[in-house]
C-alpha cells in the first residue's frame, strides 16, 4: 500500500511538468522506453518494463513476481526549417521534455499497476521575422508569430496475466488528455477562397462568413480588400495547450513462447474517444482596407474555438524476439498506425462573442473552417538488438523505418509530421539485482518535402532520447 501511494503521488506530480511534443511516426513516437526506444522502437515480445502500457501490456506478464516501479525522463529535440523565394526560417520550438512513469506488480501470475506515458504530438514557432510572418508582403510587416503545439498523454491502467507458463495476455484502460496551440497566418486572396468554396487547401463557411461578407463592398465604410487572416488559440503555459480534450481508450495483446529461444506477440490499440478539444479565449482577426480608406486596420474577433473530432488512430502490432544465446536478444516488430480514420480533415469552430466596435457585428456568430488533410496510413518496421556484454551492462542497437503519412499536396509548414527513418541505440546497467538504469538516443535523418498548395519546402529531422530508472522490490 505505500508503495502505491508513492507511483500515484509520482503521477500526479509528474503531471505538473513540462509535456512532449513533436513527430516522429507521424505524431506517434518511435519507442515508448528507454529498453524499447534502444531497440528502434521493437516491444512486441520481449520483457521491456513498464513501458509496455504504452507498447504491448501483455509482455508486463513476463517479470517475476513483485513490484516495479519505472521513473524516466524523455526529450525531442526537432530540427524543422521552412523556405520559400530564396528565404528560409527555423522553427525556434527546438526542445520538448517531460517525465514519464510506471508502476506494477505481479502476484501469482496476476499483474494490475499504473503509469504515465506522453503518446506524442508536434510543434513548431516561426518568429516575427519568419515566411510566415507576412502573408500579405506588406510594408511594414505585421510581424505575425505562427505557431503549433499538440500534445497527448495517458494515464494507464493494465492488468496482465499467465495463462500458462508460455501463454500470457494483457490489457488495459487509459484515461487520454489532449492539448493544442494555434497560431496561424493566412493570406487574404488563401482566406476569400476559403469562404468561396475554391480554396485547394481549406474552407470557411457560416454566420460568420456570411457577415462579413455583408460587410464588404465599394461603399464608404465597407471592407474593399482583405490582407490576411489570423487564428489565434495559444498560450505559454508549459503544462497545458490553450484549447484541451480528455477521454479514454484501451489496449489488448498477448505473447507466446514458441521454443526456448522465440517468442511472438501482438496488440491493438483502440481509436480514442476525446471530446471537442475547446480554448474558451480565442481570436480570429482580418487585415482588412476600407473602401476609400483607410489601409491596413486589423479587426481582431474574440470567442471561443472547438477543434472537432480530435482523435489518436487505432494501431494494429505484432512482432518476435529471438535469444540466439546468453548474450544477444534480437526482436522484430511490425506496427500499422490508421491515420487515414482520423487525420482526413482538421475541423475548427470558432463562436464569436463579447466584442465591441467593428468587431461587434460578429457576436453571435459562427465559423467553421475545415483544412485538408487527407493522411495515409503509417507502416512502421522496428528492428533491434540487445547485447550483454557483461553482467551488469547491456548494449542496444536498433533502426525504426517508416513511410511519410502526409501528402506534399497539404504539407503544413506549422505541422510537418515528415520524418521516416530512425536509428537508435542504447544501454542498461545493472548496479544489483534490485535496480538499473537504461538509456537510449534517436536520430531521426533530414526529410524534406515541398506543399503542392503553398510552395514552401520545409525540412525535419530530430534527436530524442529517454533515461529510466528502474527499482524492483521483491
Amino acid at each position: 500500500m505505500k508503495t502505491a501511494k508513492i507511483a500515484l503521488a509520482g503521477a500526479l506530480a509528474a503531471c505538473l511538468l513540462p509535456r512532449l511534443a513533436a513527430a516522429t511516426n507521424g505524431m506517434n513516437m518511435e519507442g515508448y522506453g528507454a529498453i524499447a526506444l534502444g531497440m528502434g522502437g521493437a516491444s512486441m515480445a520481449y520483457d521491456n518494463g513498464t513501458a509496455a502500457m504504452m507498447n504491448n501490456p501483455a509482455t508486463l506478464a513476463m517479470m517475476e513476481d513483485g513490484t516495479i516501479l519505472d521513473l524516466a525522463l524523455g526529450f525531442l529535440a526537432p530540427q524543422v526549417k521552412s523556405s520559400a523565394g530564396g528565404m528560409t526560417s527555423r522553427s525556434s520550438a527546438d526542445f520538448f521534455g517531460g517525465p514519464a512513469f510506471g508502476w506494477a506488480r505481479k502476484k501469482n501470475g496476476l499483474l494490475f499497476g499504473v503509469g504515465m506515458y506522453g503518446q506524442g504530438g508536434m510543434g513548431t514557432e516561426y518568429g516575427s521575422d519568419s515566411i510566415l510572418s507576412n502573408p500579405a508582403n506588406q510594408t511594414p510587416s505585421p510581424g505575425l508569430v505562427n505557431r503549433s503545439e499538440v500534445s497527448v498523454g495517458r494515464v494507464i491502467f493494465p492488468v496482465a496475466y499467465d495463462i500458462s507458463p508460455n501463454f500470457k495476455i494483457g490489457g488495459s484502460l487509459d484515461y487520454v488528455w489532449a492539448g493544442m496551440d494555434v497560431k496561424m497566418a493566412v493570406n487574404g486572396t488563401s482566406f476569400m477562397q476559403m469562404a468561396g468554396g475554391i480554396s485547394p487547401m481549406a474552407t470557411a463557411s457560416g454566420s460568420m462568413v456570411n457577415t462579413f461578407g455583408g460587410m464588404m463592398g465599394p461603399g464608404p465604410g465597407q471592407i474593399g480588400a482583405v490582407n490576411w487572416g489570423y487564428f489565434d488559440f495559444s498560450n505559454s503555459n508549459p503544462f497545458t495547450g490553450q484549447a484541451v480534450g480528455t477521454g479514454y481508450a484501451g489496449k489488448i495483446g498477448f505473447t507466446y513462447k514458441l521454443d526456448s529461444k522465440t517468442t511472438i506477440g501482438a496488440t491493438y490499440h483502440s481509436k480514442t474517444r476525446l471530446s471537442d478539444l475547446e480554448a474558451q479565449e480565442a481570436t480570429v482577426s482580418f487585415n482588412v482596407d476600407f473602401a476609400g480608406g483607410p489601409a491596413n486596420q486589423t479587426i481582431p474577433v474574440a470567442g471561443k474555438m472547438t477543434v472537432k473530432d480530435f482523435q489518436w488512430p487505432e494501431t494494429y502490432g505484432l512482432g518476435v524476439s529471438y535469444e540466439a544465446n546468453d548474450r544477444w536478444t534480437l526482436a522484430a516488430d511490425y506496427k500499422r498506425i490508421n491515420w487515414a480514420d482520423v487525420l482526413k480533415d482538421f475541423k475548427m469552430v470558432f463562436a464569436a462573442s463579447g466584442n465591441a466596435g467593428p468587431a461587434a457585428a460578429f457576436n453571435g456568430t459562427s465559423m467553421d473552417v475545415v483544412f485538408f488533410q487527407n493522411w495515409s496510413d503509417q507502416n512502421v518496421v522496428m528492428l533491434g538488438a540487445a547485447y550483454r556484454a557483461t553482467d551488469a551492462l547491456t548494449l542496444r542497437a536498433g533502426l525504426n523505418m517508416a513511410n511519410n503519412p502526409v501528402p506534399d499536396t497539404y504539407l503544413n509548414a506549422l505541422f510537418p509530421a515528415i520524418i521516416k527513418n530512425h536509428v537508435t541505440a542504447g544501454l542498461g546497467y545493472a548496479f544489483d539485482k534490485a535496480s538499473h538504469l537504461d538509456l537510449a538516443v534517436s536520430y531521426a535523418p533530414k526529410v524534406t518535402a515541398t506543399s503542392g498548395v503553398t510552395g514552401i519546402t520545409t525540412s525535419h529531422e530530430q534527436f530524442n532520447g529517454q533515461l529510466v530508472y528502474s527499482r524492483h522490490f521483491y
